[in-house]
């Protein structure tokens, strides 16, 4: 019998996470661990500026400067390798992190605003009601920061040769949001036309822009054959919302993409866990510790699972306590991964050093 693919979390050195296709050599609990820009920033004096998410040359050298203080930090631990554990950087991973997560938001005209040690954020008037009736996804061909983006990508393909990475295109409710504000949520009670057109183009758009993509890396000899959607505010809609506005989309991804992964965040899953695992083609999934694990366990066990722990987790309790909480989420939800994303200069290096020993809790 054919094993299923499954995707893992992966977080590039100060890139929001992503995921990537399964080796098949993963351990059956696998700490992540990512930083935010702030650490960079500080510890290898990378400045994450307009010119670091436009220039591939300089994300290049920054690499460099990346890699080798998280190799002095934590020796043999290869965070941030896309689950390659080599020193070879013959063809390094200039694609992830680029734009952040605002890509999509960029796309559709919003101002992306840049600094020195953060991630990028928009910043603008969000669409008014007589904007949103008349959106229509944008011509990817006469589109700036799409062209950008692919002028990059045409860079990298000539520089390196292999297109390695992935673009965060969250999801059309997390772009929605960034786009629309707080109004999407009154949308879908007050103006349930508003909210599937709005859904509707946002939806084309990233379609096309990650077979654009991915077709250009297929070129190259990275293949990406999986779509993530990113559901970080979920948690402020019903399921029946969910349902009715989110998931068709969600389902034509997964149709459409062949495999799939489901960004819940690091909040409760439980309202939407049965939905989600309606979906074709889940390949991962990610939730906070508060969920069922159990019953995600039963539903996703074709999927890897992935735990989101966030970084105040780790800041308020001893590495021992720690442990212990994770031996009984193991027990539940393995084999998992243990995702803690945006760990600053704050936690100490001998408290990642003992994140990464986590990989050694074995509960069957």
């Amino acid at each position: 019998m054919t094993r299923p693919r499954r995707l893992f979390n992966y977080l590039a050195p100060s890139a929001p996470g992503t995921r990537r296709k399964e080796r098949g050599d993963e351990p059956w609990v696998r700490p992540e661990i990512g930083f935010v820009p702030s650490w960079f920033h500080q510890r290898a004096g990378v400045c994450f500026g307009e010119r670091w998410h436009a220039d591939p040359a300089y994300r290049r050298e920054s690499l460099i400067a990346m890699t080798r203080e998280l190799d002095r930090a934590f020796p043999g631990a290869f965070i941030g390798r896309m689950g390659e554990k080599t020193d070879d950087q013959a063809t390094p991973d200039l694609l992830t992190g680029t734009l952040g997560a605002c890509a999509m938001a960029g796309i559709y005209g919003m101002e992306i605003v840049y600094a020195d040690a953060e991630w990028p954020d928009i910043r603008g008037e969000c669409l008014t009601d007589e904007q949103v009736d008349r959106l229509k996804p944008p011509n990817l061909d006469e589109n700036p920061l799409f062209q950008n983006l692919m002028k990059q990508v045409d860079w990298i393909a000539r520089h390196v040769g292999v297109v390695k990475g992935f673009v965060n295109w969250q999801g059309v409710l997390n772009t929605a949001f960034r786009l629309r504000g707080l109004k999407v949520f009154t949308d879908m009670v007050e103006a349930p036309e508003r909210t599937h057109h709005l859904f509707s183009c946002i939806h084309k758009t990233m379609e096309e822009g990650a077979r654009r993509l991915h077709e250009r890396q297929r070129q190259t000899g990275f293949p990406v054959d999986f779509f993530t959607v990113s559901n970080c505010v979920v948690n402020m809609i019903s399921p029946g919302h969910y349902r009715e506005y989110v998931m068709p989309w969600d389902r034509r991804f997964g149709k459409t993409f062949g495999c799939l992964g489901v960004h819940n965040c690091a909040w409760t899953a439980d309202p939407y866990l049965e939905d989600y695992a309606s979906l074709p083609n889940v390949a991962y999934i990610d939730m906070g510790a508060d969920s069922d694990l159990e019953k995600a366990r039963w539903l996703f066990s074709e999927a890897r699972r992935a735990l989101m722990i966030p970084p105040t987790y780790v800041t308020q309790r001893s590495l021992q306590e720690l442990r212990r909480d994770v031996e009984g989420w193991v027990c539940r939800y393995g084999p998992c991964d243990l995702v803690f994303a945006d760990l600053d200069c704050t936690v100490p290096d001998c408290t990642v050093r003992g994140l990464l020993s986590l990989s050694n809790i074995v509960v069957r």
